[in-house]
């Protein structure tokens, strides 16, 4: 029985990447997707990824103020059609400020987001690469403090007196 959970857990896993690839295949063949990564506006967000990942997290958060904002438009336009008309331009000058800053909010939490993410992946993937590394990893000093091993050729040009 114990064989037999690796050997599905293999298979379910083989069957997730083979949809996974299919679903990137067919993003990929997609005429709209194909000409979005033509403009400049994705050249842009590809030259910069932490804007590009700030973007996302932004629009991912603002959903749902938006999506409120809308629903309270809707909502005072069927008040106004029942004749308040005056009411409505209030409620709606109200709630467009007030989505402002939220969204404006939402900007700084999305900046300070994405900031973060993309510390912990370059601390994750520096982690890794030094864990995983070819070469090797320490040696002894006379105190017994371990440091990394590196090449001379590795601080070439950082510090020239």
């Amino acid at each position: 029985m114990a064989k037999e959970e690796p050997r599905s857990i293999s298979r379910d896993l083989q069957e997730l990447q083979k949809k996974l690839s299919l679903l990137i295949e067919f993003f990929q063949n997609n005429p709209k997707v194909k000409a979005f990564t033509k403009s400049p506006v994705s050249q842009y967000l590809d030259r910069h990824p932490f804007l590009a990942l700030a973007l996302l997290v932004f629009i991912v958060t603002s959903a749902v103020p938006v999506g409120f904002f809308l629903l309270l438009v809707i909502i005072t336009t069927l008040v106004a059609l029942v004749g308040v008309i005056i009411l409505e331009g209030l409620v709606i000058s109200v709630g467009g400020l007030s989505l402002l800053c939220i969204l404006c909010g939402l900007g700084f939490v999305s900046l300070a987001m994405s900031g973060m993410m993309m510390a912990s992946y370059i601390i994750a993937s520096r982690l890794i690469n030094c864990s995983f590394s070819p070469r090797p990893l320490t040696q002894q000093n006379s105190n017994g403090d371990c440091q990394l091993a590196m090449k001379a050729t590795d601080f070439k040009g950082l510090y020239q007196e």
